[in-house]
């Protein structure tokens, strides 16, 4: 019996990691300002694509996982644009990183 209970608690925990996993890889939208955490925004040592959002009364700065800084740098380096970023948003060291699957620039 005790064994059944082991199992049954290992598996609720297997699902409940699971369904937190699938959470945290649904698409969001971002509207802000595309531009370079280095150049623009002083925040960086190195060039990094990153999209700052106003949330509330307060900007929360997003920053492009490595294949998307690549692909996007060249456009807002120097000078960022206003548009708007669709992908999944991870967290790691404290930073919020969004892996772009789609960025349009305001005209």
């Amino acid at each position: 019996m005790r064994t059944a209970w082991s199992m049954a608690f290992g598996l609720a925990v297997v699902f409940a990691l699971a369904a937190n996993a699938r959470a945290e890889d649904k698409e969001v939208t971002l509207k802000g300002t595309v531009t370079c955490a280095k150049c623009d925004l002083g925040e960086s040592d190195t060039c990094a694509t990153v999209i700052k959002v106003k949330e509330g009364d307060k900007d929360v700065i997003y920053y492009f996982d490595k294949d998307s800084n690549s692909k996007y740098h060249k456009d807002i380096c120097k000078k960022g644009k206003q548009g708007t970023v669709k992908g999944t948003v991870t967290e790691k060291d404290g930073k919020k990183i969004v892996k772009a699957t789609k960025v349009e620039y305001s005209k």
